[in-house]
């Protein structure tokens, strides 16, 4: 794939980023629990590859921080970093799994497993410095516990897109 076409579907998908949570957000005491930033963002480590799914993955959060507001600035931070390790995870291990039955899981339950963990990490971090405190429970819960329904959709929905756009033809090419 051309670096022109990836920047473009990157682009695209980094757009779908910004504007999906609007429309779960609609949906009262689950929309924000669905994760609706982090379904593009995994496509676009599989289509793109690992070093387009870690900029979009970066950039959504804090654009959709400076132009929406929402998420606040120390969750848009700490989502960066999450959403960047769930782009270039799920990219990589695609690209290097030869399995192709494998691959789309372990891609995207690995993705997702250190997504979680480096979002654990920087709210650690970042807590720290504020001198407010984020305990064992809150990982859970914001990492696992709350995020449930999104996780459940991920699993879903992620293999299907992705088994579709090979199906499909399109190409899905990383640089080596």
């Amino acid at each position: 794939m051309k670096t022109t076409k990836k920047l473009t579907i990157s682009a695209v998908l980094l757009a779908l980023g910004l504007i999906l949570p609007f429309l779960t957000g609609q949906i009262q005491n689950i929309g924000n629990k669905l994760l609706p930033m982090h379904l593009p963002i995994l496509i676009c480590g599989f289509v793109c590859g690992w070093k387009y799914g870690l900029m979009a993955g970066f950039m959504t959060p804090l654009l959709r921080c400076i132009l929406f507001s929402m998420p606040l600035p120390v969750n848009a931070f700490c989502m960066a970093f999450e959403l960047a390790t769930y782009g270039a995870v799920s990219g990589l291990i695609y690209q290097t799994v030869k399995v192709l039955k494998l691959r789309i899981y372990l891609s995207l339950l690995s993705a997702m497993f250190a997504g979680r963990i480096v979002w654990g990490c920087v709210s650690i971090l970042v807590y720290g410095i504020t001198k407010s405190s984020f305990t064992w429970k809150m990982f859970v819960g914001g990492a696992f516990i709350n995020a449930m329904p999104g996780i459940i959709v991920q699993v879903v929905l992620i293999p299907i897109i992705i088994l579709a756009l090979e199906k499909s033809g399109v190409t899905i090419i990383h640089d080596k």
